[in-house]
């Protein structure tokens, strides 16, 4: 994807969804614009440039229960909320965003939209609590999973059910930064009439956009880069399909995973920088994979960025960058590994991640006893600080 695509704003979330204009009818700009503007609609009351928020839970209407401002109840839909879902749904390029809570609360509400008697398929490094997801709560929804390693074409082939209904990856993936090719999968998909979902939360719309490779939804936990700053939780969900959007939005009003008006407040406000810091997180974790690279102290480093990395030519093909976040072992074992972790100064020992600020984590401690995250890997969230001073950081560490 080059740099100076342009992309046609469209001038609804979805036509009974009341958005307002946002760039502009049928305007074709480039996704930093789209990053800066979408969802800023002018206030028509003031004339303020600053999204305005609005905490009101509930809203003046008819007699009849007649929406006549276009809302009645915080859960069903917020000014903060579609203005929110209007940046997401055109950075992604989809019919509609659909944002929640928590990127979980995102997850679980896809998951809820199948019907009983439906095959749902995970790539075999994901998000943890996806995991304990379909682990603990699928059975007694009725819905059938199984694990694969998608980097396998043929064994997605395979795996494939007369009731699979979904397929569901990451790219790059939760720890070990795989990364899948999206148009090949979705290929697959459709010829076996199951949806393709991406979790896009490690490339941001920004660097990758799956709807355009074959994705028939993308999934984001906000709480990350989108957001940007370690201060705010939310989730999101990006449709092609209106019949798939009326499930999802099904399942948020009447469970009422809604995310609050000041988090999309928030995460609003974080999309309009997404572009700038992505191309410094891009930068500094290049730099940083890098330097590792040569430290005797290292077994091997995961970051698609890397010419050494398995997935670099699918990478180089369907991503515009190769972001912030890479994971590296540790030569010996656990210990050595927290050795590392503890010798850090700049790097704070958190879990998360797309915040400005660089941290790290011993994935498998962090995900406990199901874990398949290698003894000795530290996952990196690599943020904005000098990265000459991360690198320093690192090596002194592993020294």
């Amino acid at each position: 994807m080059s740099n100076n695509r342009k992309i046609t704003i469209t001038n609804s979330i979805a036509p009974e969804r009341g958005a307002a204009p946002i760039v502009g009818r049928g305007a074709r700009v480039r996704l930093e614009t789209i990053a800066v503007r979408a969802g800023a609609e002018i206030d028509p009351t003031t004339g303020a440039l600053a999204p305005p928020l609005h905490l009101s839970t509930t809203f003046e209407h008819g007699p009849a229960s007649e929406a006549i401002h276009g809302f009645l109840y915080v859960r069903e839909k917020n000014p903060p909320q579609l203005r929110l879902e209007a940046a997401l749904r055109d950075l992604e390029g989809g019919l509609a965003a659909v944002v929640f809570s928590s990127g979980m609360a995102a997850a679980a509400a896809m998951l809820q939209g199948l019907s009983p008697g439906s095959h749902v398929i995970f790539s075999d490094d994901i998000y943890i609590d996806v995991r304990n997801l379909a682990r603990d709560f699928l059975p007694a929804w009725g819905i059938e999973s199984s694990v694969e390693d998608l980097q396998n074409l043929e064994s997605l082939k395979s795996a494939i059910r007369p009731n699979t209904k979904l397929i569901w990856i990451e790219t790059p993936s939760n720890p070990l930064m795989k990364v899948l090719d999206i148009a090949a999968i979705g290929r697959i998909a459709r010829q076996a009439d199951a949806q393709l979902l991406v979790d896009n939360t490690f490339a941001t719309p920004i660097l990758q956009r799956p709807l355009s490779l074959g994705a028939d939804v993308v999934l984001h936990s906000t709480t990350k880069y989108c957001g940007g700053h370690s201060d705010v939780q939310g989730g999101c969900l990006i449709v092609k399909s209106r019949e798939l959007l009326h499930k999802i939005l099904h399942v948020r009003e009447v469970l009422g995973a809604v995310a609050s008006p000041f988090n999309s407040w928030l995460i609003l406000r974080g999309l309009r920088s997404l572009p700038c810091r992505m191309e410094r997180h891009s930068a500094n974790a290049t730099a940083v994979a890098t330097a590792l690279t040569t430290c005797p102290a290292i077994e091997a480093v995961y970051y698609p960025g890397l010419p050494s990395h398995v997935g670099h030519a699918i990478a180089q093909r369907q991503m515009k960058g190769f972001g912030g976040m890479l994971s590296f072992l540790v030569r010996g074992g656990r210990e050595e590994a927290l050795a590392v972790a503890s010798r850090v100064r700049l790097f704070v020992n958190a879990t998360s991640l797309g915040g400005v600020e660089s941290l790290i984590e011993h994935r498998a401690s962090s995900e406990g006893k199901i874990t398949r995250a290698p003894q000795n890997l530290l996952r990196v969230s690599v943020g904005l600080e000098h990265p000459d001073d991360l690198i320093e950081d690192l090596l002194q560490a592993l020294s």
